[in-house]
């Protein structure tokens, strides 16, 4: 199984030097608002992921007028004990070591510690645009393949590259017809790898999406997802040829994986137009469900599971079911975070489980 034991926060967001020891495998976090809850579940996610789950840069996760941050974590792993360190300087690159050994490229730790992460602005997966559920994809997937981020890291690295190239394009007023082909050919080689890995992962998504959604909703309502790319209708290379003319206009790349996207219906109508609120939330932790079942059966552990200020955001038979799945039939350790801490403890002491509060 897979635990944090211990995290140690130096000028990370509002923490200055705090420690914090997990002793059971629910903990509950409370406090009022503004003391740290989600800043301290997003230290130990930090330790997962090499980032923040709320903050684009590293800067905006230091505290204020410092110069940097360190996190350490100690986890444990099918009994093997593990210290994660991480360094941000605030200048020049961060340093990330494993058992004191640093790993050469941060992209090596991802999918070491898998974890989930539910917090209120998750809804934007379900209601914004494309980019929100590519991200959520890509997430899940390169836990579970180390040659699929590699492969995404090099898409996105060409991708600039040509549409830099486009942008010269348009300035210069004359285009470099056989540099734009080679950048083609670098883009489709990734770009075939990542639409099938989503292709496959989708088509594992979709049953255990509609399986947590009934669950949690408690109704036989048909939700069904679908994979939507240009891939599914032509090759890589008519694709890009299509766009052309397109990206010659609009100095960008119109063609490509980079577009994907995955619609959701509701009983045969667009989930975002038809769904009430409940409706969408159900969907949103199926989906964060389902990425955790996926991930364990992948890794054949429960991967860490982080849900931020949830009990606002359901009613309370639907908090029930989600508690007693995550805590009773998960094996894996959860986080859960509450401005109550009477709330918290009855929630705990109903479904019979050994938990930790903390207070901060």
């Amino acid at each position: 199984m897979l635990q944090v034991k211990k995290i140690t926060i130096t000028q990370y967001k509002n923490y200055n030097f705090d420690a914090f020891d997990f002793t059971e495998r629910v903990i509950g976090i409370c406090g009022l608002n503004g003391k740290g809850k989600t800043n301290l579940l997003d230290a130990v996610y930090y330790c997962c992921f090499t980032k923040s789950y709320f903050s684009k840069t590293d800067g905006l996760n230091v505290q204020f007028d410092k110069d940097g941050f360190r996190l350490e974590g100690q986890f444990e792993n099918q009994a093997e004990a593990l210290k994660l360190v991480c360094i941000h300087r605030g200048v020049g690159k961060k340093e990330l070591l494993l058992n004191d050994a640093p790993y050469e490229k941060m992209s090596q730790h991802i999918g070491r510690f898998p974890a989930v992460m539910v917090a209120p602005d998750d809804i934007e997966l379900i209601t914004g645009g494309s980019e929100e559920r590519r991200r959520f994809v890509d997430t899940v997937i390169s836990q579970m393949d180390a040659e699929y981020l590699s492969q995404l890291i090099q898409y996105n690295k060409v991708l600039q590259q040509r549409n830099s190239l486009l942008k010269r394009f348009a300035e210069q007023g004359k285009t470099d017809w056989p540099l734009l082909e080679v950048l083609d050919e670098q883009l489709m080689q990734p770009g075939k790898f990542i639409y099938t890995k989503r292709r496959d992962f989708t088509t594992s998504l979709i049953p255990l999406v509609q399986q947590f959604y009934n669950q949690i909703a408690e109704n036989k309502e048909t939700v069904t997802l679908q994979y939507d790319s240009q891939l599914n209708n032509g090759n890589f290379e008519s694709v890009l040829n299509d766009n052309r003319q397109k990206d010659f206009m609009l100095q960008r790349s119109n063609g490509g994986i980079h577009k994907d996207d995955i619609s959701i219906q509701l009983n045969g109508q667009s989930f975002k137009n038809t769904a009430s609120q409940g409706q969408r939330k159900s969907l949103l932790f199926a989906l964060k469900l389902a990425e955790f079942e996926l991930l364990k059966m992948n890794k054949g552990f429960a991967p860490l599971l982080f849900l931020d200020d949830v009990f606002e955001k359901l009613d309370d038979n639907r908090m029930q079911r989600l508690l007693y799945w995550v805590c009773k039939e998960n094996t894996g350790q959860v986080f859960i975070t509450d401005t109550h801490k009477e709330r918290l403890e009855a929630a705990f002491k109903l479904l019979n489980v050994k938990y930790q509060v903390i207070e901060l």
